[in-house]
C-alpha cells in the first residue's frame, strides 16, 4: 500500500499493537475464572486498601492491592473484561447487521426505501444517546440484555448513515453498471459488487462500534444501571475509585488504563484493518 507521495504505507504495526492488546484481554476475560488469584465477590475487611505489590505495606497475594472491602483489584478487572467484551460483541454485530442493511438498501435501492430510511435516522439520531440510552434501561430494567438492546437501539444509525453513502457511490461505479448490463439481478449486485466495496468500511465500523459499547456499558455500571452492583465491572470500580481515589489511587487508575487501552485499541483495530483490506488502497 502507497499513500499519496508514493511512500509504502505500514498499518502493521498500530495493527499489531491493538490486535495484540484485544487478544490479550479476550484471552483473559475467557481463562478469568481459571486464572483470577481471588474470587471477585470475596471481601477481606482486614485486607482493604492493600497497594500494588511494589509498593510498601503491599500483599504479594494481591498483585494489583485491593478495594475499600478488601476485593482483589486484579481478578475485578479480569472478571469486569468478560462483561464488557461480551456486550462488545453481541452489541457490536446486532448494531452491524441491523445498521449496515438498512444504509445498503437505501444508498443502493434510492427511491422510496432511501427516503424512509434515512428519515428514520434523522429522527434517531436527535435523541441524546446517552440520556437515550439511561431511559431504556429505566424502561427496560438493568442487565445485560438490557444494555445489549438499548446500545444496538441508539447505535443503528451510524452504520446506516455511513453505509447508505458508501453503498451511493459505489452504486454510480462502471463495474455496476457492467454487472447489470450482463443481466444480473440488483440484489445479486448488492450481494456480490457492492458489499464486498463497502466491507472494510463496515469492519472498521464494527470494531468502533464495540469499543463504543464497551463506553456505553461502563458508564451505565458507572451510575448502577448495568448489572447487579456487586458484580465486577470497570464502570463500577471507577465509580468506587472515584470517592477513595485520595487513600487508595489504583481502585481508580486501573479499571480506567484498562478501558482506554481497551477502546483505544478497537479503534486503532478498526482503522488497521479497513486500511489492510481496502481494495483501493490495495
Amino acid at each position: 500500500m502507497r499513500d499519496t507521495r508514493g511512500h509504502t504505507r505500514k498499518p502493521g504495526l498500530r495493527l499489531w499493537l491493538s490486535g495484540g492488546w484485544i487478544t490479550v484481554l479476550v484471552l483473559a476475560a475467557l481463562l478469568a475464572p481459571w486464572i483470577s488469584p481471588h474470587d471477585p465477590l470475596a471481601q477481606d475487611l482486614f485486607a482493604g486498601r492493600m497497594p500494588p505489590f511494589w509498593q510498601a505495606g503491599a500483599d504479594p497475594n494481591y498483585l494489583l492491592g485491593t478495594d475499600s472491602l478488601g476485593r482483589d483489584v486484579l481478578s475485578r478487572i479480569l472478571h469486569g473484561a468478560r462483561l464488557a467484551l461480551t456486550v462488545a460483541l453481541i452489541a457490536g454485530v446486532l448494531t452491524c447487521l441491523i445498521g449496515a442493511t438498512l444504509g445498503l438498501i437505501a444508498g443502493y435501492y434510492g427511491g422510496w426505501a432511501d427516503l424512509v430510511i434515512s428519515r428514520l435516522v434523522d429522527i434517531w439520531m436527535a435523541f441524546p444517546p446517552v440520556l437515550f440510552a439511561i431511559l431504556l434501561i429505566a424502561v427496560l430494567g438493568t442487565g445485560m440484555t438490557s444494555i445489549i438492546i438499548a446500545i444496538v437501539v441508539i447505535d443503528w444509525t451510524r452504520f446506516a448513515r455511513v453505509i447508505r453513502a458508501e453503498a451511493m457511490s459505489q452504486s454510480k461505479m462502471d463495474y455496476v453498471a457492467s454487472a447489470q448490463v450482463v443481466g444480473r439481478s440488483r440484489l445479486g449486485t448488492a450481494l456480490t459488487e457492492i458489499l464486498p466495496n463497502v466491507l472494510p468500511t463496515i469492519v472498521a465500523l464494527l470494531t468502533l462500534e464495540m469499543g463504543i459499547a464497551v463506553i456505553v456499558e461502563a458508564i451505565l455500571s458507572f451510575v448502577n444501571l448495568s448489572i447487579s452492583t456487586d458484580a465486577p465491572t470497570w464502570g463500577g470500580m471507577i465509580a468506587e475509585g472515584r470517592t477513595s481515589v485520595h487513600q487508595a489511587w489504583w481502585v481508580l487508575v486501573f479499571p480506567l488504563v484498562a478501558l482506554f487501552l481497551t477502546v483505544l485499541s478497537f479503534s486503532q483495530l478498526g482503522e488497521g484493518l479497513k486500511d489492510h483490506f481496502d481494495p483501493v488502497l490495495r
